[in-house]
């Protein structure tokens, strides 16, 4: 009788611990205590991105004399009129697109090699050439397709569009509404193209040390992907509470039901 209840005991536990979860911890920054107050260096990283092939420029050039300079500026593009739609839009300033060899097509300059520059070395260097024929031009640059993309277990998954250079990978993770509580925090793999390669990092969001890492500033067309935890994984198909639940009820139920039958035959000898 012994021996039958410690089988009994031992297969419980065995059916039961089926059910625990794989522990995935939610918070952020684990290594800096509560009650603790600090500061860190920050990243080495310049946020500021570099311009490659395929980007697109948003260029003006402006000036306290405004016909002196509008020559610099491409043309006013009408989207209606170029989609062939008949609603009245207003017109657009007109990009520059950076071709494979990393130049733009410049008014009056000519072809400028923007490749591996930043857009306030662009400025700079727009700023010089524009002021040997013109006094004062006031030169804007802006990178427009700047977009990263999200993946995984967040909660609004998709690409991004940034408004600003700075922006990290804190600043995406909130964009796409914070990580679920599915995704796996200590180990998120950011993917970059760097120099026609594809190369990539893992971001461990549980430790501080994430703020200094030289990946914390993410680049155009970055991509950041949350891996799901192993109960995520394995309850892929079903809600993972429901699942839960029905799994913990079943195996009660069958623990049950072996005792009650036991129990019969004992009481029946």
């Amino acid at each position: 009788m012994k021996q039958l209840l410690v089988c009994i005991a031992m297969g419980l536990a065995v059916a039961l611990s089926s059910c625990t979860t794989s522990k995935t911890s939610l918070s952020y920054f684990e290594d800096i205590k509560q009650s603790q107050s600090g500061e860190f260096a920050a990243s080495e990283c310049d946020y500021q991105v570099k311009i490659e092939a395929d980007d697109e420029l948003f260029i003006t050039v402006t000036s306290i004399i405004p016909e002196a300079t509008a020559i610099y500026n491409l043309p006013l593009a009408n989207p209606a009129k170029m989609l062939n739609l008949t609603a009245v839009t207003q017109p657009q300033q007109q990009t520059f697109i950076v071709d494979k060899n990393g130049y733009i097509s410049f008014p009056i300059l000519g072809n400028i090699l923007v490749k591996g520059l930043t857009t306030q070395q662009i400025k700079d260097k727009l700023t010089q050439l524009i002021s040997e024929d013109v006094e004062g031009p006031v030169v804007r640059v802006e990178l427009v397709n700047f977009r990263v993309n999200v993946l995984g277990e967040v909660k609004v998954p998709g690409a991004i569009k940034v408004q600003r250079e700075r922006f990290s990978v804190i600043d995406a993770i909130a964009a796409a509404g914070d990580l679920t509580e599915f995704g796996e925090r200590h180990n998120v793999l950011l993917i970059r193209e760097e120099d026609g390669k594809i190369v990539y990092h893992r971001l461990n969001l549980n430790e501080s040390s994430v703020l200094t890492s030289p990946y914390f500033y993410l680049k155009q067309n970055d991509a950041i992907y949350v891996e799901p935890n192993k109960i995520r994984k394995e309850n892929s198909k079903y809600n993972q509470n429901n699942s839960f639940k029905i799994s913990v009820t079943s195996t009660i139920v069958s623990a049950c039901s072996v005792i009650a039958s036991l129990i019969i035959a004992l009481v029946a000898r």
